[in-house]
């Protein structure tokens, strides 16, 4: 059996539980695709997965589907293909699109839990507003680009981070205060100090799959193989946890 191993501590119950649970991952990068492995791995028998995006060489050094065999794939392709590899029963939501308050929010409304691995402010914030005014629970991160210690990272209400000065954490916090969000959105952040060898940003110009034209300025962070995958790994882990009381 695929989860014995997964029973032997937390029970037949917990599984049964799992299996008829719904996440959605919305973000495949170096977060959300450690995130979506280890809840296919936990048993979660339902998941709906979000992303846009391809895989390029730069998603090498730390993302779980990114090889050079896979360079310019579609992400959520990879990932139905894995995933069903993982376990052929789950039942797989597949959104190849980038995320606007437009985009199939019936998914949400669906789910027991959301995970936020998206990486662009103007997404990030629809989608945590979205889910704290429907009754959504969701974790959200904060805090994995330019560091490299994975011992700094915890999880946390909004209100309780300690590190509020890091620019796009303070920055999301910002929208959401405007939009009368304070409270509520539970995140894995980091204590680390943010750092990068060099300021880079490109323009990002996105057609969204119902013809919407999106085109912002995207500033590129550092990135190591730790600090994402174990802020993926902490999603998931927090999420399953609630899932099975």
């Amino acid at each position: 059996m695929i989860f014995a191993r997964n029973e032997l501590f937390w029970g037949r119950e917990a599984q049964e539980k799992l299996s008829k649970s719904h996440v959605a991952v919305f973000g495949l990068g170096g977060v959300g695709g450690y995130s979506v492995e280890m809840l296919a791995r936990a048993g979660v028998g339902e998941l709906t997965i979000v992303d846009f995006d391809t895989v390029s060489e730069t998603n090498i050094n730390r993302q779980i589907i990114a090889l050079n065999s896979t360079v310019g794939e579609n992400k959520t392709t990879l990932f139905e293909s894995r995933l069903k590899d993982i376990n052929p029963c789950i039942k797989l939501n597949i959104i190849q699109d980038f995320y606007t308050e437009n985009v199939k929010n019936e998914f949400l409304s669906a789910s027991n839990y959301v995970i936020d691995a998206i990486d662009t402010m103007r997404s990030k914030v629809a989608l945590l507003e979205y889910c704290v005014k429907n009754g959504i629970p969701v974790i959200s991160s904060m805090g994995a680009g330019n560091r490299i210690d994975p011992t700094k990272l915890y999880i946390s209400d909004i209100s309780e981070i300690r590190n509020k000065k890091a620019p796009f954490v303070s920055n999301v916090l910002y929208q959401l205060k405007k939009r009368g969000i304070e409270t509520g959105i539970t995140v894995v952040t980091s204590d680390e100090r943010a750092a990068v060898q060099e300021k880079i940003s490109e323009v990002e110009h996105i057609v969204t799959q119902s013809g919407e034209e999106i085109e912002f300025t995207k500033i590129i962070p550092s990135s190591t193989p730790f600090v994402a995958s174990t802020a993926g790994i902490f999603m998931a882990y927090y999420v399953v946890e609630r899932l099975i009381g």
